[in-house]
């Protein structure tokens, strides 16, 4: 399971944190899957002493799955591989800091009177 993480640490660009309204990816051991999932809440386990946490998250496959996991904080930032059932598992937030410098570009090529958009024929 490191050697997947590392491999998705080179292709991703990961957050250090996880928030509410964050894509992350989940990555399994067994059954094999990679996949991408919304959270949808993140709500303090009160039950326990340590920092626990009920992660809602809404998995985007087809159907559409809605789960709850109470992970620690190092698990839902993904400083930390961990097993659910015995089996190995992975999530980490994904940073889409891209769509903010395409709005810079986007309103400076305004201001030159260039388009952003490219016209290909």
């Amino acid at each position: 399971m490191q050697k997947i993480v590392d491999e998705l640490k080179k292709i991703l660009p990961f957050k250090n944190t996880t928030d509410i309204g964050d894509i992350i990816v989940i990555a399994a051991k067994e059954p094999q899957m990679l996949l991408y999932a919304h959270v949808d809440d993140i709500e303090r386990d009160t039950s326990r002493k340590d920092e626990w946490w009920h992660v809602h998250m809404s998995m985007l496959s087809i159907p559409l799955q809605k789960v709850t996991w109470t992970l620690r904080t190092e698990q839902i930032s993904g400083q930390e591989i961990f097993t659910m059932g015995g089996e190995e598992r992975f999530i980490q937030a994904i940073e889409f800091g891209g769509a903010s410098k395409a709005n810079v570009s986007a309103k400076a090529s305004k201001k030159k009177n260039i388009s952003p958009l490219k016209r290909v024929k």
